[in-house]
This record gives C-alpha cells, sequence and structure tokens, in this order.
C-alpha cells in the first residue's frame, strides 16, 4: 500500500481540530502549536507531492484519468456509487500546495488570538481541510461533501472573531449566497448521475461521458455559476467583499487566498470539463459577464477607503480574469487563470496579512486617517508595495505571468466562428473588444494600489495619533517573505509553475476543441431551441430525464 499522502494532507487537520476541541480551554497555547504543526505537516507534504508531479508530467494528449497520481480508493457507499477516492492532477497539485502555504500564514498571523483560541483554530482547521478535500476529490458526491465543509465554518469565523459593526450581516450574506449556490448545483449533480449508465460519482467516468447536447445546455449553466458564486461571479460577487471585511484576519486570507479558488476549480472540474457542449454553447455570454467582474470590480475598488473594501473588490476584479480565462476556451486562457489562481490566491493573502497588522496596532482601516506607516512597519510597507505591484501585472513578477496568458487567449478566441452559441453570440465578432475593454483595468488598478500605498504607508507620521504602534513581529516577516518569495519567483522562472498547470487543464481543453468542431459541423441551434421551445411539453426531457 502507497503512504496516503492526500489522506493526511486532507484529513490531518480534522484530526488537530478534534485533538484542539478537547483540550482544556485554558491551554490556548496548545492549541496554536497543534495547528501549526497539523499545516505545516500539510505543507510539507504539499510540497513533495507538487514537486513530484513536476518530476513526472503526463504526456501531452493524456486522458484526465491517466493523468491522476497519488490515488488512493476505498470503497463507501458503493450501493450508489460514493467511494472515497482522491487523487491530483497538476493544477489541482499546485493548488493543494497553495492552500497549504496560505493555511500555515494564516496560523502565523492569527498567533497573538486571545478570544477563545481553542475554538478558533478548531474552525480554522476546519475550513483548511474541507479546501484540500475539494481539490483532491475525485468523487462528485465527496467533492461536494469538502465544499460545504469549507463554507460552513466560515459563519461560525465572521461571526464570533469578525469585525463587530458587520460581522452578523455579512456571515448570513456569505452563507445564504453559497448555500444557495451549491444547493443549485448539486441538482445539477443528481441530474447527470441518474443520466449515467450505472450511476456512480466518479468524476473519471463524468469526463469521459457522452451526456447528451439538450441535457448539457440546459444543466451547464446552473452547474458552472452554482460553484461560480463562490468565486465571485458577476452578478453573484455581491457578498464577497462584505465576508472579506468582516473576517478576520486569516479568515480573510483563507477566503480570498484560496476559498474563491475552490468555486473557480469546482466550476471548471464539474462544469467545463464533463459538459463541454453546453460551456462552448454558454461561454461566449459568460465572456460578458467577466467583463463586468473585470471593470466593475476595478471601478468600485478605485472608490473604497476602507483598505479591506479596496482589496475585497480588487479580488472580485481579478477573480473576473480566471472566469475570462475560462471562457477563452483554448490552452492560453486556461493556463493564465491556473497562474491567476495561484499568483491571486498568494497576493491576496499578503495583502490581508498587512491590513490586518496595520489595522491591530491603528484600529481603523481607512487610507484617509492613515499616513507614514513605513517608519514604523517598514516590512508591512514593503510587503504591500510587493503585492500592489503583482496586483498590476507588472513584469517580472507572478502577477504579469498570468495575466497576459488570458489576455492573450481571449484576442486568440476571436478565431472561434461558432454558431448556434446562446443568443446566438459568435466569438469571432467581439472577443479582441472583450480583450481590449478588459485592459483598462490595469491602469486603474495601478491607480487604487498606488494611491493606498501612497496615503497609507507614506507622508507623515504622527507619533502621538497612536500609541499602540508596535514594530512587526518576527512571525509576520516569516509569513511577508515567504509569500513575496513565491511571487517573485514565479515571475521570474515561470516554468516552475506552468507546466503543471498546462497539464492539469489540457484534458479539458481537449474536449472543449472537439465540441467546438461539434458545433461547427452541427447544427446545434437547431438542437438548443426545439428543446427551449418543446420544454413546457416535455418537462421529463428539461429534466435530463430523471
Amino acid at each position: 500500500m502507497e503512504f496516503p499522502f492526500l489522506s493526511i494532507i486532507t484529513l490531518s487537520p480534522i484530526a488537530a481540530a478534534i485533538i484542539i476541541l478537547m483540550l482544556p480551554k485554558e491551554r490556548g497555547e496548545n492549541a496554536r502549536m497543534l495547528a501549526l504543526a497539523a499545516t505545516i505537516i500539510g505543507l510539507i507534504l504539499s510540497a513533495y507531492v507538487y514537486f513530484s508531479y513536476n518530476a513526472n508530467l503526463p504526456v501531452a494528449g493524456t486522458q484526465w484519468a491517466n493523468t491522476l497520481q497519488f490515488e488512493e480508493s476505498h470503497a463507501w457507499i458503493p450501493s450508489i456509487g460514493i467511494n472515497y477516492y482522491l487523487g491530483v492532477d497538476g493544477l489541482s497539485a499546485t493548488l493543494v500546495f497553495l492552500t497549504a502555504i496560505v493555511g500555515v500564514g494564516g496560523t502565523l498571523i492569527s498567533w497573538g488570538i486571545e478570544d477563545r483560541p481553542r475554538e478558533f483554530f478548531a474552525f480554522f482547521m476546519l475550513l483548511v481541510a474541507g479546501v484540500h478535500g475539494v481539490f483532491v476529490a475525485v468523487d462528485a458526491f465527496l467533492l461536494f461533501f469538502f465544499y460545504e465543509l469549507a463554507v460552513l465554518p466560515m459563519y461560525v469565523m465572521i461571526v464570533i472573531w469578525g469585525w463587530k459593526e458587520r460581522r452578523e450581516y455579512a456571515a448570513m450574506k456569505l452563507t445564504l449566497y453559497l448555500l444557495i449556490g451549491s444547493f443549485i448545483s448539486f441538482i445539477a449533480f443528481l441530474v447527470l448521475y441518474f443520466q449515467l449508465p450505472e450511476p456512480t460519482f466518479d468524476l473519471r467516468v463524468w469526463a469521459e461521458a457522452d451526456f447528451a447536447t439538450n441535457l448539457q445546455i440546459i444543466w451547464f449553466l446552473p452547474l458552472f455559476l452554482g460553484f461560480a458564486v463562490l468565486a465571485g461571479t458577476f452578478p453573484f460577487h455581491n457578498w464577497s467583499p462584505d465576508g472579506h471585511v468582516a473576517a478576520p484576519t486569516a479568515v480573510s486570507m483563507i477566503h480570498a487566498g484560496v476559498l474563491m479558488k475552490l468555486g473557480a476549480y469546482a466550476s471548471m472540474r464539474v462544469g467545463i470539463q464533463i459538459l463541454p457542449e453546453g460551456t462552448v454553447y454558454w461561454m461566449p455570454f459568460i465572456i460578458l459577464l467577466t467583463l463586468v467582474n473585470v471593470l466593475y470590480g476595478s471601478f468600485i475598488a478605485m472608490r473604497q477607503r476602507d483598505m479591506k473594501y479596496l482589496i475585497g473588490y480588487s479580488s472580485v476584479s481579478h477573480m473576473g480574469l480566471v472566469a475570462m480565462g475560462f471562457a477563452a476556451m483554448n490552452m492560453n486562457g486556461f493556463i493564465g487563470a491556473g497562474v491567476q489562481m495561484v499568483s491571486h490566491g498568494i497576493m491576496t493573502a499578503l495583502f490581508f496579512s498587512v491590513v490586518g497588522m496595520v489595522y491591530d496596532r491603528a484600529h481603523t482601516r481607512n487610507m484617509d486617517d492613515l499616513s507614514g506607516m513605513a517608519k514604523v512597519l517598514p516590512w508591512a510597507a514593503v510587503a504591500f508595495i510587493i503585492g500592489g505591484l503583482v496586483s498590476m501585472g507588472m513584469p517580472g513578477l507572478s502577477g504579469f505571468v498570468a495575466e497576459f496568458p488570458i489576455f492573450l487567449g481571449v484576442w486568440e478566441g476571436n478565431g472561434l466562428g461558432l454558431t448556434g452559441t446562446a443568443f446566438a453570440l459568435n466569438p469571432a465578432n467581439y472577443y479582441r473588444w472583450i480583450a481590449i475593454l478588459s485592459a483598462p483595468a490595469i491602469v486603474i488598478t495601478a491607480a487604487y494600489v498606488l494611491r493606498a500605498v501612497g496615503k497609507v504607508f507614506f507622508g507623515e507620521y504622527d507619533a502621538e495619533k497612536w500609541h499602540d504602534m508596535r514594530p512587526s513581529l518576527a512571525i509576520d516577516k516569516v509569513v511577508y517573505v515567504g509569500f513575496a518569495v513565491i511571487l517573485i519567483v514565479i515571475g521570474v522562472y515561470p516554468q516552475i509553475i506552468v507546466p503543471m498547470v498546462e497539464s492539469g487543464v489540457q484534458p479539458v481543453v481537449a474536449r472543449l476543441q472537439e465540441a467546438q468542431q461539434a458545433f461547427t459541423i452541427l447544427d446545434t441551434v437547431q438542437v438548443g431551441a426545439h428543446t427551449l421551445r418543446d420544454g413546457a411539453s416535455n418537462l421529463l426531457q428539461w429534466l435530463g430525464g430523471a
């Protein structure tokens, strides 16, 4: 039996959470140490998984099921096709590593938590475990199980340890949005499940299943958008900035750093990969939503004075680029989207760690009230500046490596001459305009980042105004340096991540290219039109034959 790397990565935080909750209330220091030990174990093992996979990349053209490594399979409820099946491809191995990095950073940044640290770190461990579980699950039911496990601790942590002025509102808003989205996705799950010759939740089978075109057209949008709610896709993004602002620092880091990527990954893995013809039908419309994400998020971020709201709306904009890369429906777009998930994850975790430290000392996040912080918090200032340069896509940093392929992929998408898509939208008519119209967001991002840096970290420092201004702790500096180094290394040496992401998305892009040919050859618009026209008289067909 091979060593269960993925099980230990996923389940060790749950074990740590249980042990932490069994500790006496006065043993808060032990809770911290146990949480740190669990996240460090996850970091070491995920690093091994990442670099081992990178050294044994599958050959181009390999089916997705054969790209999986570190597989673990155990019967769970075989009578209905549910199994404990784990495995990683190039993209999921990368995101597991990202989760472990942000998890360690969040634990260190939260070291000073004094309000019920035992419960805080227990729920934080459950949150980390849920995110890991989604990325390693190869069983659809197991994926959904871990998806819900990742969402539910967010509510408790925001309500108890969040910002007092908005925590109850933000927690309820976040939970309702995400639960409604996941409920819609689960209905689509069940429809697909009952369409298979032998009912199973094995995603390897789903990824090669040939679902009917009309079924894909009907159910792709609920399945994709149900998960894309967590990725902050317009118009279902409104929960995200409030969730960022109300959450404690570590939860904001996980929320923006990996939880939003969880939504993007799930929408790609069980939406785009499984329903490629539905993807080709709807993506020319969805890319218009991503354009709103990118521009709206950047413009609203420009208007913010609260540093957390600024980063929250910035995340809406940058996650719009991830969905835009998917909507390009080609290799460059998907590679850019995968790298953007990692770059944005580290960047926002770095941002929120800095903002959390400034708020702990200044007790305000209002940029108009802050000034000259670089004089007392130089490490934080440098870290924020590096994050800002990544955010605006500066060459030599990870943001450029991520954003350039996305724009290139959208520009190349102009060569897709598709017929029969939603609302008769043909990518050949407007994809280049999408790329052009999205580009100003880079300039707007530079404007609000430079304004934030100037207002908060430069200018006059009033020592009499700030009575609790302590210097950065050693553990804070470790987090800053670690995150900054990753952003720089990816920018200078993108080969450390690009082949991994490419190997993970290549099977998905291959299925999309087959679907694009089908849409060009077949008169799919008639299929879609007949399906919609006859829907009222053929309800069972609308439900996919369920």
